[in-house]
C-alpha cells in the first residue's frame, strides 16, 4: 500500500476543514486558471480543465471563484499571471526521494521557497535527475467508499485501461497511465461511481519504510514544503505502517 497516497488522502480530509483552507482554495484556482490557459476555455474539450474544475469543487471552492479563474485562464477577463511548472528534487530524513512541483509566476521565489523547507527540516536538495527516476507518473483516481465495493470499481475500469485499484482504507485508489486517466474517469462516471479527484501524480516504484521518528520528520518537511504558495504537489517515496500513522494523528 502506498504510503504517499495515504497521506494525500488524509491530508485532503485535514485541508478542508483547518486553517490552510485559504491555501488550498488558493492553489486549486490556479490550478484551473493554467488549465484553461493551456487548452482553452471549454471543460467539455479540456480534460485537464474538467478534472480541475472538478477537485476545485469536491474542495468546497466557490463557483464565482472557478468561473472566475476559467476567464482570467482562457482570456475573455484580462489580467491573470503567467506561471512556470518548475520540478525540485531532494531527499527527506530516512533517505526518502522527495519530488517537488511548482506552479509559479516567480522563479526565485519558489526555489527559495523549497530550500528553506528542505534546510530547516532536515532534508537536502540534490541535482536533476537524482531521483526522479524512482518515480513513474501514473492516472490516479481517487474514490470515496462511500458504499460502493472493489468490485464495483474494477468491473467498471477494467476495460477503460485501468491497471490496478488498491484498498486506501476509505478509499479506492484506481491506477492507469495517464494516457487512460481520461477514459477511466469516464468508466467511472458512466457507472454512476463518485470520484473525489482525477490526476497524473507520481508514483514511487520503490518504497523506503520509515520508522515513527523519521516518519515524523518526513511529515513535518511536507507540511513545510506545501506551506508554500507555490508549491503544488509533493511526492515522497516512503511507507508507514497503520500503527505509526495512527499515533502521529
Amino acid at each position: 500500500m502506498s504510503g504517499h497516497s495515504k497521506w494525500a488522502t488524509t491530508k485532503h480530509k485535514k485541508a478542508v476543514v483547518d486553517a490552510k483552507r485559504g491555501k488550498l482554495f488558493a492553489k486549486l484556482i490556479k490550478n484551473v486558471e493554467v488549465a484553461a490557459r493551456t487548452g482553452g476555455g471549454d471543460p467539455a474539450g479540456n480534460p485537464t480543465l474538467y478534472d480541475a474544475i472538478q477537485k476545485a469543487k469536491k474542495n468546497s471552492v466557490p463557483n464565482e471563484n472557478i468561473d472566475r479563474a476559467v476567464k482570467r485562464g482562457s482570456g475573455a477577463d484580462g489580467g491573470g499571471a503567467q506561471y512556470e511548472n518548475i520540478t525540485y528534487e531532494g531527499y527527506a530524513p530516512g533517505g526518502v526521494a522527495v519530488l517537488v512541483q511548482c506552479l509559479t509566476d516567480n522563479r526565485n521565489r519558489a526555489a527559495s521557497d523549497v530550500r528553506v523547507a528542505f534546510t530547516r527540516n532536515g532534508g537536502s536538495m540534490a541535482d536533476p535527475g537524482s531521483v526522479s527516476y524512482l518515480f513513474h507518473r501514473k492516472g490516479v483516481v481517487i474514490v470515496e467508499k462511500d458504499g460502493t465495493t472493489e468490485d464495483d470499481v474494477l468491473v467498471a475500469v477494467l476495460d477503460a485501461g485501468a491497471e490496478e485499484v488498491n484498498d486506501l482504507g476509505e478509499s479506492f485508489e484506481v491506477i492507469s497511465e495517464p494516457t487512460d486517466l481520461v477514459a477511466t474517469r469516464k468508466a467511472l462516471q458512466d457507472a454512476n461511481i463518485d470520484y473525489e479527484s482525477a490526476d497524473v501524480a507520481f508514483l514511487p516504484s520503490v518504497e523506503v519504510d520509515l520508522d515513527e521518528d523519521n516518519a515524523r520528520k518526513v511529515f513535518r518537511l511536507i507540511e513545510a514544503l506545501e506551506d508554500s504558495d507555490d508549491v503544488q504537489d509533493v511526492y515522497a517515496n516512503y511507507s508507514v505502517s497503520d500503527d505509526i500513522m495512527e499515533k502521529l494523528g
